[in-house]
């Protein structure tokens, strides 16, 4: 969707804000139906929630393809975005199920790491198919690749929310319910401290590396596009590379001692972005960044899913992505409006200010959950 969406958007004779909000709503939509995910898993199962997520998503990119209207195409982005919101969460439960502390770091790194090679990997048969066959083609495959995924989900994935030893196998009638579920989560402060550390990197994910950073290279180092590009895929190829082993570490070590210097190193990305006087910084910047995130990487949604109590799983897992997912919505508008009214720098310096607050605030208060010494 990346190499075409705002070309489609603009095909219905909008501005750049209306483009953004077709970008926002997909996140907005996933921030929405985050809790309502978690609370359906436990409800209906975890492969009935992503078999319905596929199903959903795929209704909402066939809407967008044959929108026709900008009001329309936007109401299906938000569908869209409830199918996808619906899949990562099933995901997630899923993964918490049936790991342990002894491999949830790996295990996790895994589903991370080819997510972001989806990700980084996307725009190029997008990029063709609109090429080829028109712009609302990869919106339509993309409805085909949802069917797909709702018949894998239903069909391929056993249900694990009664897996045994996984933690999940409460009787519902033990549980409290999902709303206290959900305050007796978020009265512990590593859970709370967690989805911060997750919540902040996206609003600098989103709101500095994908919104502000780009201009700020064209205009103070004079940045072609291609030039900007390439090392935005650079800091994604690092992070892909880096992000099993970074596992192994989590399983290791412990996920304190991995997410705090890495979301200390996030912050000190932002400054060196903010400071690059040359391409080369810009570079090194963006090494920095990807080092940053690969090595923190599944660190703080194990850390989440460490702290659920038995049978919390989709809880525990949904409302950490709701409060990660927040950070899409939020980055872009908060970062945006900052340099509008104080300029870029001052943008950059507070992702990084924030990104070193949460980082210290963790390294104060929360405790360590897994560790093999």
């Amino acid at each position: 969707m990346v190499a075409v969406l705002a070309l489609y958007a603009r095909s219905f004779g909008v501005g750049q804000s209306a483009i953004g909000a077709a970008i926002a709503v997909y996140g907005l939509a996933r921030f929405l139906l985050a809790v309502p995910g978690g609370r359906l898993a436990d409800a209906a199962g975890r492969r009935s929630v992503l078999a319905l997520g596929g199903l959903v998503s795929a209704a909402g990119n066939l809407v967008c393809a044959y929108a026709p209207s900008y009001p329309l195409f936007i109401g299906g982005r938000f569908v869209a975005g409830a199918g996808a919101g619906l899949v990562l969460i099933g995901g997630q439960v899923v993964l918490a199920d049936i790991t342990t502390p002894a491999n949830r770091g790996r295990t996790m790194a895994i589903y991370q790491g080819v997510f972001l090679f989806a990700v980084g990997v996307g725009p190029l048969p997008g990029g063709l198919l609109a090429e080829r066959f028109g712009l609302a083609s990869p919106f339509l495959v993309y409805a085909i690749a949802g069917t797909l995924a709702a018949a894998v989900g239903w069909f391929q994935i056993p249900e694990t929310r009664a897996a045994p030893g996984s933690g999940a196998a409460v009787s519902a009638a033990d549980l409290p319910a999902f709303a206290a579920q959900i305050r007796l989560l978020t009265g512990r402060i590593g859970f709370v401290l967690a989805t911060l550390i997750s919540l902040m990197i996206a609003v600098a994910r989103t709101g500095a590396l994908f919104n502000v950073i780009p201009v700020l290279a064209r205009d103070r180092l004079g940045l072609s596009a291609d030039r900007i590009g390439t090392g935005l895929a650079l800091a994604s190829l690092v992070g892909l590379v880096l992000i099993y082993p970074s596992g192994m570490l989590v399983d290791r070590v412990g996920r304190k001692l991995l997410i705090v210097p890495a979301t200390l190193m996030s912050a000190a990305a932002m400054l060196v972005f903010l400071l690059a006087p040359s391409y080369g910084w810009f570079l090194a910047a963006c090494v920095v960044w990807s080092l940053a995130t690969g090595v923190s990487g599944p660190a703080p949604a194990a850390y989440a899913a460490d702290v659920a109590p038995p049978g919390m799983n989709a809880a525990a897992m949904s409302t950490f992505r709701m409060l990660s997912d927040a950070g899409y919505v939020l980055g872009p508008l908060a970062l945006g409006l900052i340099t509008d009214v104080l300029g870029a720098d001052a943008a950059l310096a507070t992702a990084a200010a924030l990104l070193a607050a949460v980082a210290v605030l963790f390294a104060r208060y929360a405790p360590e959950t897994y560790r093999t010494r």
